[in-house]
């Protein structure tokens, strides 16, 4: 009986079925939600739970610097994968407390979309120096010097920032066709770039950085969906703000397929590739995976997305 509560109470924290993975529903929100209880009892705030997470898998990079193939350095590897997952436990438990407790704030829906850029920038930097001077596969003498740097860069800051902002995108477009707004953070950016400019700088001066980051990534997002944009738009002008339902389950059963690659391009498939590479100490595998199969699933992600976008456009248009 208490189990059956326990499960009740952890999928009373899910954002939706929808959208949540299944090694998350089975593994990472349970023991999130068991962290979550746990800071609820002490009083601690979600967006502190945030920032300890950004702590922890950034201290993770650090320890992905180490070579793998001595003892001391094997187990500082594996020191930096139980510290990833432990901020990603950390990262499940800031949205599960903040929803228990209703202690939703603007700042905390920024702050949980920048963790996991803190978290990858430094592992990406070590990567690269860790890199730096191996042999480089299929080569006796070549090592990968610069070229390390250029892999690293491509991947990070590239394919990886890319991925993670549509993927988040694409969630929430779907959560708010599902739930609608009271169920996603599906945000805008002229919305949020006219919050930033009304914010006033006297003590909102953390706040108001990160708001910064947080309309360059929502244009970002917008630019990257030009069907999309279109498609709200006439949305917009049809319906207003009253959607019928008939549209959204249209619009879910389409969306919905793509929820499995949206959760493949957020963590658990790229930090299993990342904790194997660097624990087998082939550490270029994780990036280079990054540039190939990954970027692949994005392209055909956006693609499908915008495809059905401008199908939907142009019948609302044509009503128009």
């Amino acid at each position: 009986m208490s189990t059956e509560k326990n499960n009740n109470g952890i999928a009373s924290t899910y954002k939706s079925r929808d959208t949540e993975e299944w090694l998350d529903m089975v593994f990472n929100r349970p023991i999130g939600y068991l962290w979550a209880l746990f800071f609820k009892r002490l009083g601690v705030h979600p967006n502190v739970v945030t920032v300890l997470s950004m702590i922890l898998g950034a201290t993770a990079g650090f320890c992905f610097y180490f070579d793998a193939d001595t003892p001391q350095g094997f187990w500082m590897n594996v020191c930096g994968v139980l510290l990833l997952m432990w901020a990603n436990f950390y990262d499940s438990a800031d949205g599960q407390l903040a929803r228990m407790t209703g202690q939703k704030t603007p700042l905390g829906r920024i702050l949980d979309g920048a963790s996991s850029d803190i978290w990858f920038f430094p592992i990406y930097f070590f990567l690269f120096l860790r890199l730096f001077d191996k042999v480089m596969p299929l080569a006796e003498t070549q090592t990968w010097g610069w070229w390390s740097f250029i892999l690293c860069s491509a991947a990070g800051f590239g394919a990886h920032t890319y991925e993670c902002q549509l993927a988040d995108y694409y969630r929430n477009i779907h959560l708010y066709f599902l739930k609608g707004d009271a169920g996603s953070e599906f945000d805008h950016y002229a919305q949020q770039k006219e919050k930033y400019r009304n914010m006033p700088l006297r003590g909102h001066v953390i706040e108001k950085f990160f708001q910064w980051f947080y309309v360059n990534y929502t244009y970002t997002q917008e630019l990257a969906t030009p069907q999309f944009q279109r498609l709200w738009r006439n949305i917009k002008h049809v319906y207003g703000d009253n959607i019928p339902q008939e549209f959204r389950d249209r619009f879910r059963e389409q969306s919905l397929p793509l929820m499995k690659w949206t959760n493949i391009l957020t963590f658990n498939t790229r930090a299993i590739v990342l904790y194997t590479s660097c624990l087998i100490d082939e550490p270029w595998i994780y990036p280079v995976f990054e540039l190939t199969i990954l970027l692949l699933i994005y392209l055909y992600m956006r693609y499908r997305h915008e495809r059905f976008s401008r199908i939907f456009a142009e019948e609302l248009e044509y009503e128009r």
